[in-house]
C-alpha cells in the first residue's frame, strides 16, 4: 500500500509540476511547432490562428479613440493647428494633413491621401506593409522609383506580425534596410542586437526622419553627424538639401517626418534603457499566461503594466505629469507657429519693396527656414513633447527665436 500511495503522489506532484510550469512559463506560445508560418504569409490572421492572444491584442488598433493630444481618429490637423495651412504652403501637407488611425489603418489612410499622386514613388510604401520586403527583393532599386499606386494594386495588409518577426523562431528581426544601414553607420549591427535593444529598433525602423534621395528616392535616415535636431539639421545643409521653396517667403523648407525614435533616443527613457515596446507594448497576462500587448496606443490607457511597473506613484498622478508636459509643449508649440507664419509674410511683404535689401532678405528666409525646422522637430513627433521634454521645450524655443530674427531682417530690409 505505501508504494501505491507512493507513486500516487509521485503523479500528483508531476501534474502539479507541469500545470505550474505551464502557467509561469512568461510566454503565450502554443504547442503548435512554430514552423508552421511560412515566409510569405503575410495575413496576420494565419498567425494569429497559432498566436490567438497576441492577434486579439493587435485587433483592437482597429478601434478609434481620441485622446488629450491626437488619438487615433482621423482628425484633420487643421481643425486643432490652423497655422499648418501656411506653414506648409505649397507643399502636399497644405492640402492633407491627418491624425495617424494607427497601423491597421497604414495602407487605407495612405492611399486615400490627397498628397498622393500618379507619380508618388514607391519609397512612400516602405513602412505601410509587411509585403514590402518581398516588393524591395523582387525590383531591387526600381521598387523605389515605381510608382506607389502600381506597387500597391496587389497589397492586401497593412503593418503586421512579418514586419517584426521572424516566422521561423519568431525572434525579433529588422526587415527595413534603411535603418540597418543607418546604424552599421554609428557602428551597431542590428543582427547582433540584444532582446532588449530589439524591442525598440522594430519600431525605430519606421519612427524615425528619413528623406528620399535625389533622383533614386532611396529612402535614407540622416544620421551620419547624429541624432539630435540641429546634428540633422547640419547633415541636410552639407548638400542644401529642402523638400520645396515656400510660395510666400520663397525659402527653402524641410518636412520633419515623426523623429520619435530620435527624440526617445537621448530623452530620459532612452538614456535609461526603456525600450518602446516596454511602454507601447507592455507585458500582459490572461489564463495564466504572460504575453506582449500588440495594442499599440498611449500608455495611458495601460498605466498600470505600462508605467507602474517602474514608478510607485499611483495612476493619476502619473497622468498628471505626462499631460502637464504635454500641455505646455503643444501651448508653446501654437504660439510660436504663429510666430513663424508672420515671418513668412514679413519676408513677402519684403520681396515686394524694390528698395529692399536683398543680403538682409536671404538672411531672413534662412532663418525661417531654421525656425520651421525646430518647430516641425516636435510638431511631427508623435509624444507631443513627452519623449525628452527638455529638447521638445529647447527646439521649440529656438524655433521662436529664428522666427522673431526672420521678422526682424525682413522688416528691416526697407
Amino acid at each position: 500500500m505505501k508504494k501505491i500511495r507512493f507513486g500516487i503522489l509521485m503523479v500528483l506532484m508531476g501534474l502539479v509540476i507541469s500545470f505550474l510550469a505551464a502557467g509561469c512559463s512568461g510566454s503565450s506560445e502554443p504547442a503548435a511547432v512554430k514552423g508552421g508560418i511560412t515566409e510569405n504569409e503575410l495575413d496576420p490572421a494565419v498567425w494569429g490562428e497559432i498566436y490567438p492572444i497576441e492577434y486579439q491584442s493587435y485587433l483592437k488598433n482597429n478601434q478609434q479613440s481620441k485622446t488629450e493630444f491626437g488619438g487615433s481618429e482621423k482628425e484633420s490637423k487643421f481643425i486643432t493647428e490652423p497655422e499648418i495651412r501656411e506653414l506648409f504652403k505649397g507643399y502636399g501637407f497644405s492640402k492633407d494633413y491627418n491624425e495617424d488611425r494607427g497601423h491597421t489603418y497604414a495602407m487605407e489612410d495612405l492611399l486615400s491621401s490627397k498628397r498622393v499622386g500618379d507619380q508618388t514613388p514607391g519609397s512612400c510604401l516602405t513602412c505601410k506593409s509587411p509585403a514590402v520586403p518581398k516588393l524591395m527583393k523582387n525590383l531591387g532599386a526600381a521598387y523605389y522609383t515605381t510608382p506607389l499606386k502600381d506597387l500597391a494594386k496587389d497589397v492586401k495588409h497593412a503593418i503586421a506580425c512579418s514586419d517584426c518577426h521572424d516566422p521561423a523562431s519568431m525572434d525579433l528581426r529588422v526587415t527595413r534596410p534603411a535603418f540597418a544601414e543607418a546604424m552599421q553607420k554609428q557602428g551597431i549591427d542590428v543582427k547582433k542586437a540584444s532582446k532588449q535593444d530589439m524591442r525598440t529598433y522594430v519600431c525605430a525602423q519606421c519612427h524615425v526622419e528619413y528623406y528620399f534621395e535625389k533622383n533614386t528616392s532611396v529612402v535614407t535616415y540622416p544620421w551620419d553627424k547624429g541624432l539630435e535636431p540641429d546634428q540633422i539639421e547640419k547633415y541636410y545643409d552639407s548638400f542644401t538639401f529642402s523638400d520645396w521653396q515656400h510660395p510666400d517667403s520663397q525659402a527653402p523648407m524641410r518636412k520633419v517626418q515623426h523623429p520619435e525614435f530620435e527624440t526617445w533616443s537621448t530623452g530620459v527613457h532612452g538614456s535609461a534603457g526603456v525600450s518602446c515596446a516596454d511602454c507601447h507594448m507592455p507585458y500582459m497576462r490572461e489564463d495564466g499566461k504572460k504575453y506582449s500587448s500588440h495594442w499599440w496606443t498611449s500608455p495611458l490607457k495601460t498605466i498600470e503594466v505600462s508605467c507602474q511597473t517602474c514608478h510607485d506613484q499611483d495612476a493619476e498622478w502619473l497622468k498628471e505629469r505626462v499631460l502637464n508636459t504635454q500641455e505646455r509643449t503643444q501651448e508653446t508649440q501654437q504660439r510660436t507657429s504663429k510666430v513663424i507664419v508672420r515671418a513668412h509674410q514679413a519676408i513677402k511683404t519684403a520681396l515686394a519693396k524694390q528698395e529692399a535689401d536683398q543680403s538682409k532678405i536671404k538672411e531672413a528666409q534662412e532663418m525661417v527656414s531654421k525656425a520651421q525646422w525646430y518647430w516641425d522637430w516636435v510638431a511631427a513627433e508623435n509624444s507631443r513633447g513627452f519623449h525628452n521634454p527638455v529638447q521638445a521645450l529647447d527646439s521649440l524655443g529656438q524655433a521662436a527665436d529664428y522666427g522673431y530674427r526672420a521678422i526682424e531682417l525682413a522688416e528691416g530690409s526697407y
